[in-house]
């Protein structure tokens, strides 16, 4: 782990806290102390985006630091079955019996129920309600290339090599885009799985962290993460939409006040059950990514899954500069425009590269204080991002299992190419 890196001072810029110098200047990021941290974390905390976003935040932190100290005591392998997991699922059964329920109710009515006009009527609205609020398996994910095996065999070939090393199978689908970020899902129902790679994070890792990210995300598949799975994963999203479902209505005619009633109570009851149920999977989930990161040290080696993590690390500033490419391509319109567009995809994902390869160690530094402050985790399920790397720094070191040495990664990314160059259209054609 490079967190002890050391921090060079700049000359003749003192700390105005405490008198000690500055770290070397680099206009791109703030100046800052290392003795004391004046200025480390310039920017405001990002506004919460709402109580149960908020809470999950604050949940995630506590049960990262637990996990991380559990983990440094060796005690992380605990039984996943334990009450809080016994009690998700018995919730999740729940959630489905409830959609289950209305369906029958309103079959019942509907046949049963012909004497009236009521009961019909009150029957179609619950198997409508029953079809709105019904569990829905996940599609393939578009909006990017999808890669299948025949289109790119070595990818594949990477990936099961992976996916045998972490004890589980490989893919059935590559969907590439533009995100700094990675994710395994399954679609339809023969859950098919399928690898979600973004190349605003893939570009900027090197061979065998490109390897730990793999081994990460498979990593998920092998130990079973609960929200992954069917009866939980589906349970959740279930609640999601019941919870947007039954919004209240911002109109203002009798029958919006007469829904914002009559769901009043429905909404709370399932917004409660959501928070219930995201806060008894939370722990779970927080373990699985840890277990996930030493299957990417166990895949890519111990120095792959440090250099991924920090590269997540500095996410933020990678957005950021693909947002600023995208408005300066299209800053300039006609046949003079479309020039400057196709000449930015050319090179747009080696800039993004160069660019992270330049960020100083200084400022790595930085934003492991920043995370260590914050809590800073990739997303709100995530534990923070330091306590990731110091628990895969405290492990025994690890060789890599999988090489990815340099004819190999070369004819890995002459399979990417075309999708790298459908994605860099993409990033480019749109202005955030």
């Amino acid at each position: 782990m490079e967190n002890d890196l050391a921090v060079r001072p700049s000359e003749g810029q003192l700390c105005p806290d405490c008198g000690h110098s500055l770290v070397a200047a680099d206009e791109r990021f703030p100046r800052w102390c290392a003795d004391c941290d004046w200025n480390v974390d310039p920017t405001p905390p990002d506004a919460e985006p709402g109580r149960l976003a908020a809470a999950r935040r604050r949940l995630a932190r506590r049960h990262g630091e637990e996990l991380a100290a559990a983990m440094a005591g060796g005690a992380a392998n605990r039984p996943r079955r334990d009450a809080a997991s016994l009690l998700a699922l018995g919730l999740a059964l729940l959630v489905h019996g409830v959609t289950l329920v209305l369906a029958v109710a309103g079959l019942l009515l509907i046949v049963l129920g012909w004497e009236t006009v009521v009961q019909p009527v009150g029957g179609a609205v619950l198997l409508v309600a029953a079809f709105v609020l019904r569990p829905r398996m996940r599609r393939i994910p578009q909006g990017g290339p999808v890669l299948y095996r025949a289109d790119a065999p070595r990818l594949f070939e990477l990936i099961d090599d992976v996916a045998a090393v972490t004890g589980t199978a490989g893919v059935h689908a590559v969907v590439v885009g533009g995100d700094v970020n990675a994710a395994v899902t399954a679609y339809g129902w023969r859950r098919r799985r399928v690898l979600l790679l973004g190349l605003g994070l893939w570009e900027v890792l090197g061979p065998q962290e490109r390897v730990a990210l793999l081994g990460h995300e498979l990593g998920h598949f092998a130990h079973g993460d609960v929200r992954h799975g069917v009866l939980i994963g589906q349970a959740l999203r279930s609640l999601y939409l019941w919870v947007d479902t039954l919004a209240p209505s911002r109109g203002t005619t009798v029958w919006d006040t007469l829904f914002n009633v009559l769901a009043y109570l429905p909404r709370c009851a399932a917004y409660g059950l959501l928070a219930l149920l995201d806060h008894l999977t939370l722990r779970a989930t927080q373990r699985a990514e840890y277990e996930a990161d030493l299957n990417a040290a166990r895949a890519g080696s111990t120095g792959g899954a440090v250099g991924l993590l920090e590269r997540l690390l500095v996410g933020r500033s990678v957005d950021t500069l693909l947002r600023r490419e995208a408005v300066t391509a299209q800053m300039t319109g006609g046949a003079a425009g479309r020039k400057i567009r196709e000449a930015a995809e050319r090179g747009l994902w080696e800039r993004i590269a160069a660019h992270v390869a330049s960020i100083p160690a200084h400022e790595h530094e930085r934003l492991l204080r920043v995370s260590a402050r914050r809590g800073h985790g990739v997303d709100d399920t995530h534990p923070p991002t330091h306590l990731r790397l110091q628990c895969v720094a405290r492990t025994e070191p690890r060789q890599a299992l999988v090489d990815f040495g340099e004819e190999r990664s070369a004819a890995v990314a002459a399979e990417l190419d075309p999708a790298r160059a459908a994605v860099a259209r993409q990033v480019l054609g749109a202005v955030c």
